[in-house]
């Protein structure tokens, strides 16, 4: 499980108009909520939550949330990014309970070289690269790896095909795809059409005058 730290300061003003004055003072407004406790608000500096976002999986990460002189085990559950520059503009945090499970998206990591690509010039062909799983917030795994060596090709892997870690639940469809292993593709050659008009040669460019022409320019002398 990974886990990082983050300070917070509360925030009295809301709305859109104050949200504005907090981007623009290097601010993030968010929210933070969770079982037996009210929503609250709360700012956290833009650049630092941009650091953390850059070194862990922001979304499947236990952050420790320092507010108000205490911390809070949290998750992110929303994030809004401006949808030009990219800048995040908004965070909610999930406050974690004890014995209580959460659903997280863990990335895949897909492991080996499968035997078809290797024997028989096949493709490898990741179809999904994170899924959705239940567990302890003190289990959310970093990644699961999805080994693919023995897949030849024309074979597949599937959701009920990974092998999770002790008290992680799967919750997307055991039969969804998450590897196959394709046939190469035959280079495709590109036969004539039949019937289409063969495209004449250009004419070369007459340089010299029509017979014509001179005959009446040597009449004129």
């Amino acid at each position: 499980m990974a886990t990082a730290s983050l300070s917070a300061k509360p925030r009295q003003e809301t709305g859109k108009g104050a949200a504005r004055k907090l981007r623009a003072a290097g601010e993030v407004p968010g929210t933070i909520y969770g079982h037996g406790r009210q929503p609250q608000s709360l700012s956290i500096n833009s650049r630092e939550f941009e650091r953390l976002s850059e070194r862990v999986r922001i979304t499947s990460t236990v952050i420790e949330l320092a507010l108000d002189g205490k911390t809070a085990r949290t998750l992110v559950r929303e994030l809004q990014r401006d949808p030009i520059k990219r800048t995040v503009i908004h965070v909610d945090f999930q406050e974690l309970v004890a014995g209580e499970k959460v659903t997280v998206s863990v990335p895949l990591r897909f492991v080996g070289t499968p035997e078809g690509v290797k024997t028989g010039g096949g493709i490898l062909e990741e179809t999904m690269h994170q899924i959705e799983v239940t567990c302890d917030p003190s289990n959310i795994p970093d990644h699961i790896d999805v080994d693919v060596a023995a897949l030849t090709i024309g074979h597949s892997l599937h959701v009920g095909d990974l092998k999770l870690p002790e008290g992680v639940e799967v919750v997307d469809d055991p039969e969804q795809t998450i590897a196959v292993v394709s046939a190469p593709k035959a280079e495709e050659e590109v036969a004539p059409v039949e019937g289409a008009a063969v495209e004449a040669a250009p004419e070369p460019e007459l340089i010299r005058k029509p017979k014509d022409e001179e005959e009446g320019e040597e009449s004129e002398g």
